[in-house]
């Protein structure tokens, strides 16, 4: 899970574009909901190289408390009411009322963000449709509404933060929904940023107006790639953010693969932190078939030093830190290349790894700082880890996840190794290149 706070919108625009990268490509509608959430779609809109609109609703308040939500109405007039609207002491005639004139405002505000011009059509287009954060939930509820009324191909809700509760009801209304932090008891959104300044009217006219590149931040590059390993070629995935501090190579354990949706998980929080990573197959499609292949960690180091040797290539990332995420067998296999080049390799993280598969010979011999992430559950492979843990002689840390099992399945057990792993690598990477200092070795528990 993110750190919080967010430094500023901006700030959770950036992370938040890290994760929709699945759709750059789609050409996306970003519809933010104003004012707040338009400095952030902008941001969206060009790392995603969609076009970025605004999404008119507005809450109906309830009679005597203004604040308080009884439903909403769309730009097309649509109401769309809560089930305490009568509780709360509204008739149809007050609704009515309080309708028609937060309709007359949307109207107004249309024809001051774009004078002249009808919202972007969303039929048949993948529709991204974003806030600044998500309490009650219900002004999200109505935007996705009066979106999904258009018959877009694909609907994404996608906000920093939200309420647990509330994110669960809005996503009975998206495709897909994407949220960086959902933290309980949840306040009031604002108090996830450190800088929570108000958006003008002025503001948006000029997002809205502003051409792609004028206001892009800097994109971040994904890209597909094919590492040659001797007679073969291993398929790969490279996410390059803007200015990266490093490189973290991912080597996925036995019978997975650069699809590896936990690895992905994590990955997606490596960039988040300005970290560039790299997701390659080991072995290929008729290797994977053969299970003594999947446990021949020869094999698979060997296959991890053609992967390096490949990024001190490619341009985009030859002459940064490298760093090494090792899953089960992976991270046996990031052992030895590790050991084998001390004076490429900075930092190695292992996930539920089987760091004793690398041989005490390579544990030995590893310079880099290392770090054992194990589930207080996975109790076999923890003490496999304590082992390992000894045989490098302190030169490790090992983290133990308290109640997690092999997988990480637990609720927020990923997110934890994901937070410690991407933390623990932007403070590693910085100072990689040759042989890294030793880490202060942590007693396993």
């Amino acid at each position: 899970m993110v750190s919080l706070p967010f430094h500023d919108r901006d700030d959770a625009a950036r992370q938040l574009a890290v994760v929709l990268q699945q759709y750059r490509g789609s050409h996306p509608v970003v519809l933010a909901i104003p004012r707040g959430a338009v400095p952030m779609g902008r941001i969206i809109a060009d790392a995603l190289e969609g076009e970025l609109d605004v999404v008119l609703v507005r809450k109906l308040g309830a009679p005597g408390n203004s604040e308080f939500a009884i439903g909403a109405v769309d730009e097309r007039g649509r109401v769309m009411l809560s089930e305490h609207a009568y509780w709360a002491g509204a008739d149809d005639a007050y609704i009515e009322r309080e309708a028609q004139r937060q309709l007359a405002l949307i109207r107004e505000r249309r024809a001051r963000y774009r004078p002249g011009q009808r919202g972007i059509a969303l039929a048949g287009r993948t529709v991204i449709v974003i806030d600044d954060g998500l309490a009650t939930g219900s002004t999200m509820t109505a935007a996705l509404k009066a979106a999904r009324a258009q018959e877009p191909a694909r609907l994404v809700c996608a906000v920093p933060v939200a309420a647990r509760d509330s994110l669960a009801r809005v996503s009975r209304f998206a495709d897909d929904v994407v949220c960086l932090a959902t933290p309980s008891p949840f306040n009031a959104v604002g108090l996830y940023y450190l800088d929570f300044a108000g958006v003008t009217d002025e503001d948006v006219i000029g997002l809205l107006a502003a051409p792609v590149a004028g206001t892009a931040s800097p994109t971040i590059s994904n890209q597909s790639v094919r590492i040659p390993a001797g007679n073969i070629v291993l398929e790969g995935d490279l996410i390059v953010p803007p200015s990266p501090r490093g490189l973290v190579v991912f080597v996925h354990g036995s019978g997975s693969s650069r699809h590896s949706p936990r690895n992905r998980f994590v990955a997606t929080a490596m960039n988040r932190r300005g970290l560039a990573t790299l997701l390659f197959d080991l072995l290929t499609p008729e290797e994977d078939r053969n299970p003594a292949a999947r446990f021949d960690i020869p094999l698979l180091a060997q296959r991890l030093e053609a992967a390096l040797a490949w990024t001190r290539h490619e341009p985009s990332c030859k002459y940064l830190p490298l760093g090494l995420f090792g899953a089960s067998t992976g991270a046996a296999a990031a052992l030895v290349a590790a050991a084998a080049r001390p004076d490429d390799v900075a930092a190695v993280v292992s996930r539920g790894g089987r760091p004793d598969l690398a041989g005490r010979q390579a544990l030995s011999q590893v310079r880099a700082d290392t770090l054992l992430i194990v589930g207080g559950a996975d109790l076999q492979v923890l003490d496999l880890n304590r082992l390992a843990y000894a045989a490098m002689g302190g030169r490790a840390e090992l983290i133990v996840v308290p109640g997690a099992t092999h997988l990480f399945e637990e609720p927020g057990a990923l997110e934890r190794v994901a937070t410690i792993a991407g933390d623990w690598l932007a403070r590693m990477l910085p100072h990689g290149g040759g042989h890294a200092a030793a880490a202060t070795g942590s007693a396993p528990g």
